[in-house]
């Protein structure tokens, strides 16, 4: 509805926005930087922050910028993951049976792993999502699947997503094990109030906006109820762009704003 009224050529604050026209920030640039580390070098990586931040945004792009002649991915979202859960699933993704009992698939991973290394010359990045909700027996095995080869090398990239609670669960003495292991850690903050901004201006930008939409006193309006989270601002930018139609504006002010946020988001 809003699209035709501005002459947009997408939903500019969709998740359908094409990654490689997502906001560059320095923080996410270094994010990205740490990401294709773990995957070059098969390290074990725990990337953090707080809902609604772009976590999984990231990992889509990253994935994307992944060379598939020289790695294979595997992704994993699970809010129930166990080890039985957890190689299946990774056996599954790689086209293979997977044996029934845990300890057989868990061999017969490994062995998937060797043919992926020796004939195909790939590194296996596993990516595991939402893994704050990883029971105390999942991170064990994620110990055991690390120890592979008595830590001689590495036979795959391990990566953690999770929000600001697994920073908490793996400074736990009994996560001390696994927690020694961790090669690269990196938590993703809120974005700045110019960082909002320059989010705001992106998105639009992606659907070929003609003109100012959202003046600056509303994108300060936005940032200080949003915290600077993009998934907020996403939700509360759309309901502005759907208001402005109603009331047949072209732009969105502070006043506009603050009617919405009131009506909508504190009702």
């Amino acid at each position: 509805m809003f699209e035709a009224f501005f002459g947009f050529t997408g939903t500019p604050f969709g998740r359908n926005v094409p990654v490689e026209q997502l906001l560059e920030t320095d923080i996410r640039k270094e994010l990205a930087g740490r990401l294709h580390y773990v995957a070059r070098t098969r390290a074990f990586g725990v990337f953090t922050g707080d809902a609604g931040t772009g976590k999984t945004t990231a990992i889509r792009k990253f994935t994307k910028e992944l060379d598939p002649n020289h790695y294979r991915v595997l992704y994993l979202s699970d809010s129930v993951l166990t080890p039985r859960n957890f190689y299946w699933e990774a056996l599954h993704q790689l086209g293979c049976t997977p044996r029934f009992y845990r300890g057989d698939a868990k061999r017969q991973l490994h062995k998937a792993f060797v043919d992926l290394a020796e004939n195909e010359h790939k590194n296996p990045v596993i990516i595991v999502d939402e893994a704050h909700l990883l029971s105390r027996d999942m991170l064990e095995e994620i110990r055991f699947l690390l120890n592979w080869h008595m830590d001689s090398h590495s036979a795959l990239a391990l990566i953690l997503i999770g929000q600001s609670e697994l920073k908490e669960t793996l400074k736990l003495q009994v996560n001390q094990a696994i927690s020694q292991r961790v090669d690269i850690r990196f938590h993703l903050h809120p974005l700045e109030r110019a960082e909002t901004t320059n989010y705001v201006i992106r998105h639009l930008e992606a659907v070929k906006t003609a003109g100012e939409i959202f003046t600056p006193s509303a994108i300060v309006v936005l940032h200080e109820y949003t915290g600077g989270i993009p998934r907020k601002i996403n939700k509360v930018a759309t309901a502005c762009l759907m208001a402005a139609v109603t009331q047949k504006q072209r732009l969105v002010d502070d006043h506009l704003m603050r009617v919405v946020i009131e009506s909508e988001f504190e009702a």
